[in-house]
Order: structure tokens, then C-alpha cells, then sequence
């Protein structure tokens, strides 16, 4: 069968392929061969403003600008060239060094094209091109995604910012807080981990076959190699390029980058999980379009689907991250090949994180604040002030104040209002301690404001 969406095996170029298709850009096929192609003439371009003086006839702006556009005009005729060549070939990257050979020809610049990938090996422009496709898709795709999430949750922290909640702890009824809060926890831990991985260098291999620079220092020992590599990876291609290497980038600062993602993504369903939790509370209620059907035997449910959507999402791009994390570091001696196809599916863990990034912002969208559900569940839960008041009754030194409250709460089935007024009626204190202690309420007694 051709491949269309309904035909793909995975639901990243299939189902979810409108969730998934912004990717195209950084990690299809197409880009590899385009981000490779970028390499190999930035790279030509650098050797030629050395200068090295074999490349006298191609150093010219004009040059630079016609040697740019063909990965600025790359089209999908031309990756399709490259597959036409690595047919022959075998190999990828020589099939890239062909095509631009190809098109150095078409240019006038035959006599220098044997500078194409001049004392490189295949890995000098693999470790560069993915690295340099995963930090565009970041910049690019990934933060302003992420960061407009935040922004959504920040919205709705301040406008649920005086909604007094129950909080539960192992399940149970616990000291009460507010919505807002509660949602700004997840505010600040997703900036602190974005922060986290904003920090990673994006790294990059550029050395030569085993790293040593071998061909670049016996064909021209008077440059300094590492110098040049250093300025061409950093200034050219916004990487770090790592200093000591084998054939292959050692993968550390990659591994730490899927980390840092799959940390965001471990927030992220446990956000899922909650939002989930309390819609099965009833604390929020669901918008549904005309037409929409939210369980095909029973008419009255509306799923929250797009949280369970999000959190099966995010698993499956964090089972992945946590593979490319625990593998690419480790090769044998100086290199073998299982990073390679490896390699391949970044993309894979980014497309499902997409997908569940949009919606989660989709279910938020259709969220309703069930506020008489959050009170009522306040209301039934006068127990909670009692820290509040054992607290209090501590400042003032009354003997024994936790077991007071703790024998109130716990031979009461339902402790109610009254039963926690006429409990402070009680008590030998002040007038005014009395005062402070029938001021609580399930409602009022939520902590600092504005934290």
C-alpha cells in the first residue's frame, strides 16, 4: 500500500500526524539529508575563508550565497536524488558528498570539489547535523510550545487564585489550599526543569575519523585544527563541540537533554493524572462540541480524553528517551554502528511529546470550574481545621492539645461545623483565643496568600 495517514504503522505519521507533522522540518528523512547538506557546506565554505589557498577560485561571496542555497532551496527532488545515489553507494553521507559534487559542477566548481567533505568521516557530519536538528526543533518547536503550556497554567492559577480546595494526602482529607497554588506547583517545577534544560551545550563531534584530526594535520600542519573546529562548530553551527572523542560523539550531553525532556514529560503526566482525578471529583466539568460523543454505551460520559491521550503519549516518549539516554553513551572501543539507527528515531519521542503537549492544552481549554462541588467537599470536611485549632491551643501552652483534637476527630463519625464550635466552647481559653479559633473554617484556612 502507499503510505498516507491511514495506511502508516505509527499513529506519530498516522492518526496524530497533524499533532506530529511541525516535526518534518528537523527530524524526517528529508531534513537529515538537508541538515547534512548544511554541514558539508558551511564546512566548504570555512576551508575556503581560512583560507586554504587550493580553494582560491571558490572564495567569493557569490559563491558562498549559490553554495548556501542548496540547502536553503533544498528540494524533495534533490533528497530523492541522494536516495538514488546511496542505492549505489551504500552509504548515506558519501551519497550527500556526491549530489553536492553534483551540484559543485553545475556551479563552475569542479575544480574544487574534491575540498567536499575534505578529511572528514561520515560521523563529522552525523554528529553535527542531528545535534544541530535536535537544538532548531528545541528552539524552534519544543520551547515555544512548552513555555506557552506554562502560560495557560500561570492563566489559570491566577484566576483560581482564591478558590479554597480540599487537599488530599494518601488519599484522605488533608489541610485545605487553593486551586491557583496547587496549580502553580506545576508551574514552577516545569520552569525549574526547562531552565535545567535550557543549561545543556547541545554537543557535537568534529574531528576526523577517530577524532585526532589525522588527515587535516598531515595534509596542512601548519593550521591549528582544533582551533578552526572549534570556531566552525561553535560560531557557525551554535554547538559545543566536544574536545576528546573516538569516531563518535560520546553522547553524554545528548543523554542528558533526553533526560532533562523526560523529566518535563514526568511532570507532565503527573499534571495529567491530577486534572484527571479531579474531573473524576467533579471539581471540573467538561465543554463539549455539538455532535460529540463521549462513550458509545453510555450517553451521559464525557471522557477526559485528552489527559488520558497526553499521559499514554508522554509514557511511550519517555520509554524511548530513557533508551536513547541509557544507550548512546556506550560503544565498543572506537565505535560501532548501533548509534546510528538509534539516532534515527530522536524525532520519535519529540513527535509523541508534541502530540501530548497539544492536548493538554486542548483539555485544559474544555475545563469548568465545578465551584459548588469544590465547596461542598469542603463543607463535608470540617475535620481539617482541627491542626488549625491544636495549633493555636499550642501557642497558647493548653495542655495536651493534639490529643484533644485527635480524640474529637477520630470517635466522631462526621465531624460537622457544630461539632467543631462546640468543641471550642469548650475549652478553658480567653475570649479572644475563641475568637480566632471560630474564625476557621474549611474555606478560610488555606495558608499564606500569594506564595
Amino acid at each position: 500500500m502507499e503510505l498516507t495517514q491511514i495506511t502508516a504503522i505509527s499513529p506519530v505519521d498516522g492518526r496524530y500526524r497533524s499533532g506530529s507533522e511541525p516535526l518534518d522540518n528537523y527530524y524526517s528523512e528529508f531534513a537529515l539529508i538537508r541538515y547534512r547538506i548544511l554541514v558539508e557546506v558551511e564546512y566548504f565554505i570555512a576551508l575556503c575563508k581560512l583560507p586554504l589557498p587550493q580553494l582560491a577560485s571558490a572564495a567569493d561571496e557569490k559563491n558562498y550565497e549559490a553554495l548556501r542555497g542548496l540547502y536553503r532551496n533544498f528540494t524533495v527532488e534533490d533528497a530523492l536524488r541522494v536516495k538514488q545515489i546511496e542505492s549505489r553507494t551504500n552509504h548515506d553521507v558519501k551519497a550527500v558528498e556526491y549530489l553536492i559534487k553534483e551540484k559543485l559542477d553545475g556551479l563552475g566548481l569542479s575544480d574544487v570539489k574534491e575540498f567536499v567533505h575534505f578529511g572528514l568521516t561520515s560521523q563529522d557530519i552525523n554528529n553535527t547535523a542531528i545535534p544541530y536538528s535536535i537544538r532548531m526543533a528545541l528552539d524552534e518547536v519544543f520551547y515555544p510550545s512548552i513555555e506557552e503550556l506554562v502560560a495557560t497554567l500561570r492563566g489559570l492559577a491566577e484566576e483560581w487564585s482564591d478558590i479554597s480546595m480540599l487537599a488530599r494526602t494518601h488519599g484522605q482529607p488533608a489541610s485545605p489550599t487553593r486551586l491557583g497554588k496547587e496549580v502553580m506547583v506545576f508551574v514552577e517545577r516545569l520552569e525549574t526543569q526547562l531552565a535545567t534544560l535550557r543549561a545543556v551545550p547541545v554537543p557535537a563531534k568534529f574531528g576526523g575519523a577517530t577524532g585526532n584530526f589525522n588527515a587535516h594535520s598531515v595534509a596542512y600542519p601548519e593550521i591549528n585544527w582544533v582551533e578552526f573546529a572549534n570556531k566552525f562548530v561553535g560560531e557557525t553551527l551554535g554547538l559545543k563541540r566536544s574536545q576528546y572523542t573516538t569516531q563518535i560523539e560520546h553522547y553524554d550531553g545528548l543523554a542528558a537533554i533526553f533526560d532533562a525532556t523526560k523529566r518535563i514529560n514526568t511532570i507532565l503526566i503527573d499534571l495529567c493524572r491530577d486534572i484527571w482525578t479531579y474531573v473524576s471529583m467533579e471539581y471540573f466539568k467538561q465543554r463539549i462540541k455539538e455532535g460529540e460523543v463521549g462513550s458509545s454505551a453510555m450517553p451521559h460520559k464525557v471522557n477526559p480524553i485528552d489527559f488520558e491521550n497526553a499521559e499514554g503519549n508522554l509514557g511511550i516518549a519517555n520509554a524511548i528517551f530513557e533508551h536513547l539516554a541509557a544507550k548512546l553513551p556506550v560503544s565498543r572501543l572506537q565505535r560501532d554502528l548501533t548509534d546510528s539507527t538509534v539516532l534515527r528515531n530522536v524525532g520519535v519521542p519529540y513527535a509523541h511529546t508534541a502530540i501530548a503537549l497539544r492536548s493538554i492544552k486542548k483539555g485544559l481549554g474544555k475545563l469548568l470550574l465545578n465551584v459548588e462541588a469544590v465547596e461542598r467537599d469542603l463543607d463535608n470536611n470540617w475535620a481539617v481545621v482541627a491542626e488549625g485549632v491544636q495549633t493555636i491551643l499550642r501557642r497558647e501552652c493548653y495542655p495536651s492539645p493534639y490529643e484533644a483534637l485527635k480524640a474529637l476527630t477520630r470517635t466522631n463519625n462526621h465531624i460537622t461545623e457544630e461539632a467543631i464550635k462546640e468543641f471550642i466552647e469548650g475549652l478553658e481559653v480567653s475570649e479572644s483565643v475563641k475568637a480566632e479559633l471560630r474564625a476557621l473554617s474549611p474555606k478560610s484556612y488555606t495558608g499564606i496568600k500569594n506564595l
